[in-house]
């Protein structure tokens, strides 16, 4: 099965059905577990202007093919945390909260720790 398949299929399913999710494991591999645990664990979340994933070491700011971890930042490749939200936005398996993202940061912690944390 090609990627863009999966995502096809997942578009027009709107749910992550055991023969999607085997695929994903399939293709995509531990990245492909730690997103479809994220979904599972509605780790995600939709703020009015980013999309954010709750990872094991912090939030993560997604937006369209980019994201504010290390492994996306200095790697350059494409995280989990990314196809996690592909997931997700496909699925409607998130939480949306209704608040701007930047409003939540923390005053006192300078904005780039809000990323790299």
């Amino acid at each position: 099965m090609e990627i863009d398949d999966i995502f096809k299929r997942l578009e027009e399913r709107k749910t992550l059905d055991p023969d999607l999710e085997d695929e994903i494991l399939r293709v995509y591999g531990d990245r492909g577990r730690k997103a479809v645990q994220a979904v599972h664990e509605r780790r995600i979340k939709k703020y009015r202007d980013f999309f954010v994933v709750v990872g094991a070491s912090g939030e993560y700011v997604v937006d369209d093919e980019f994201c504010t971890c290390r492994d996306f930042l200095f790697r350059k490749g494409r995280c989990w945390h990314v196809l996690a939200i592909r997931i997700a936005a496909l699925t409607g398996e998130f939480d949306a909260i209704d608040l701007w993202y930047q409003d939540t940061w923390i005053p006192d912690l300078p904005p780039d720790k809000h990323y790299l944390s």
